[in-house]
């Protein structure tokens, strides 16, 4: 009996009883405890993720550049385009005019595109709209002053009435199939300027297009902090800001710093014609221009198709207020005193064909650079543009002129935000996920440190690059594929005809020069008639070197002498010899490889 208790109790222990409850010996039974003591558990479940429509976005420029900037939203069987911008050649592209993105995804789902929102009427985001809309023609929305300039553009293409433009404002939202985009008011360098928050099936996605804060604009109201906060507070799925400022540290100053210098300068140069040189667009500038002009007397006089294009457009439009009689026509400055005027012009990034610059090289006809002249570079030179603008000053100071230009007064202020603003529009966005865009890769690198500064995971940020589809479902984002994407060469009427092959031609051409060699075969005898006569362009002054090029044509003579009857029935083969003989020569005696482009003539 004492053993049956012994086991008894083991085996109440092992299922749980406690000590002071009565024991159970194995011939007892089980008393069954009331229902509504019984509890049941269940093991958790995994929390499975709601996964939602994806949506793409697919820079097609505008990344690891600066400009071009263009950005495909595709949802479903809908896509729409963020901005068609354009991009200025450097220095590896001669004789081209301007680079557009490359259009061959949009041209290959045609059928799919709703149409073009427009964040604002730079270059860099409307230049090649005109290009894009006579492959795909799509209604284009923008606000006014917006339109109001690419309405410009489609006129010089051809296009005016035939594309549909369609005004919004802030606040204003437009359908784009399954998805909706909402245009915020923004502030930058242009009036009319928006952000914008893209409603997709996936989450809100918040493009912050070119912007900086400033509190006390010229015109136009403050930037709309307010909805970006009320967007953030509702769930961003993901921002994509502006990087061009992200490695200059505090705030952007106000553009009224500059009026602030303006006025200044204007007392400074009293009794001198006063030059301005800014970028076109640049409205705000040219109303505090105006403004300084009508208070102490003077009258504006506009240089430049592009600042006369786009200040008659801001009058009409009425974001450009100019008191009546203050701008006179460029043939009527003579009959005013030269302290009486003031010149604005375009050239402040020192182009070679642009008026400022022509009036440095004494070679415009209607200006001519004095000591009695004031000039001011009221504009920051782009990357790569330094050293066109340095020129362009010492022509304009051995004239005899006072130049002024940032480095000595402040005559100019960004319209892009540095890195506080930058920090503020993720702070009340408080997205999930975080791509930076508009700028070269170290803009976007230096941006995505200061986002993992406001402590967004590293794996939610995405540094993107044209052509890659970064595909989000709202629960996560990666890149999963890439389109064609790339640079497409417009010189003159030509557009895309210019490739690598073309490039790397000019280049050869313009770094070491030409030379033709042209030869006369009867192609009865197969006998030479004439020639070989050299030509030279851009490699060496035939008449200074005249032994080089009679040695040239002896080479010449040898290597057709060595050649067989069979040569003579191939062309082709002979103009090898020759390419090979006189290349081999010329760099023998001169260290240089010229361009060689044997001709030959039946006679």
């Amino acid at each position: 009996m004492e053993n049956n208790q012994t086991k008894a109790a083991n085996d109440n222990r092992r299922k749980g009883l406690k000590r002071n409850e009565p024991l159970k010996t194995a011939g007892q039974k089980k008393a069954l405890p009331p229902a509504s003591a019984i509890k049941t558990t269940f093991a958790p479940r995994p929390k499975r993720e709601s996964r939602k429509t994806p949506v793409k976005i697919i820079p097609l420029g505008g990344l690891n550049e600066i400009g071009k900037n263009m950005t495909v939203i595709e949802c479903c069987n809908d896509i729409f385009i963020i901005d068609c911008g354009l991009a200025f050649p450097d220095t590896e592209m001669p004789g081209v005019d301007i680079v557009i993105p490359d259009f061959t995804y949009i041209e290959r789902n045609r059928d799919k595109v709703r149409g073009v929102v427009l964040t604002h009427g730079h270059e860099d985001h409307i230049g090649g709209l005109a290009y894009l809309l006579k492959k795909v023609n799509v209604p284009v929305y923008g606000t006014k002053l917006t339109l109001g300039l690419v309405d410009g553009k489609l006129k010089e293409h051809g296009l005016s009435g035939k594309v549909k433009l369609i005004v919004t404002a802030p606040r204003k939202t437009v359908k784009m199939g399954c998805m909706a985009v909402e245009f915020i008011k923004v502030n930058h360098s242009i009036p009319d300027a928006v952000g914008m928050a893209i409603h997709t099936p996936a989450g809100v996605i918040v493009h912050t297009g070119d912007f900086k804060v400033d509190y006390s604009p010229i015109n136009g109201g403050i930037i709309d902090l307010t909805r970006f906060g009320e967007l953030g507070s509702k769930g961003v799925l993901a921002l994509m800001a502006d990087s061009t400022n992200a490695e200059r540290p505090g705030y952007t100053q106000s553009e009224r710093k500059v009026g602030e210098s303006f006025e200044k300068l204007f007392t400074k140069a009293e009794g001198k014609r006063i030059i301005i040189a800014t970028f076109s667009s640049n409205i705000h500038r040219i109303q505090q221009i105006v403004d300084c002009a009508e208070r102490y007397g003077r009258k504006v006089a506009v240089f430049g198709r592009s600042m006369i294009n786009v200040i008659t457009t801001a009058i009409e439009l009425g974001y450009l207020r100019v008191p009546k009689g203050i701008i006179i026509d460029i043939d009527m400055m003579n009959r005013y005193d030269s302290s009486q005027i003031v010149l604005i012009t375009t050239g402040s990034q020192g182009e070679p064909m642009s008026a400022l610059t022509r009036m440095a090289m004494n070679d415009h006809k209607k200006v001519n650079i004095t000591p009695m002249d004031f000039i001011i570079i009221s504009a920051t030179p782009i990357p790569g543009n330094e050293k066109f603008v340095t020129k362009v000053v010492n022509e304009l100071m051995k004239s005899g002129a006072s130049v002024v230009y940032e480095a000595m007064y402040e005559v100019h202020v960004s319209g892009h935000a540095c890195q506080e603003e930058l920090k503020l529009i993720q702070a009340l966005t408080k997205p999930k996920f975080f791509i930076p865009v508009h700028g070269e890769y170290k803009h976007l690198k230096k941006h995505a440190e200061l986002a993992l500064e406001l402590g967004m995971p590293k794996e939610n940020i995405i540094i993107g690059e044209i052509g890659n589809v970064i595909e989000t479902d709202g629960n996560k984002m990666s890149i999963v594929s890439q389109v064609p994407a790339g640079r497409v060469l417009v010189d003159g009427l030509g557009v895309g005809d210019v490739g690598s092959i073309v490039l790397r031609d000019r280049k050869h051409l313009a770094q070491d020069g030409l030379i033709i060699v042209v030869v006369g075969i009867d192609k009865a005898t197969n006998s030479i008639v004439s020639g070989p006569d050299i030509i030279s362009r851009g490699f060496v002054y035939v008449r200074e070197s005249e032994e080089l090029i009679d040695s040239a044509k002896a080479v010449m003579e040898h290597t057709l002498d060595s050649c067989s009857i069979q040569d003579f029935r191939e062309w082709n083969s002979i103009k090898t010899r020759m390419r090979d003989a006189l290349s081999d020569y010329i760099y023998e005696k001169t260290k240089r490889s010229p361009m060689i482009l044997p001709i030959i003539m039946e006679v």
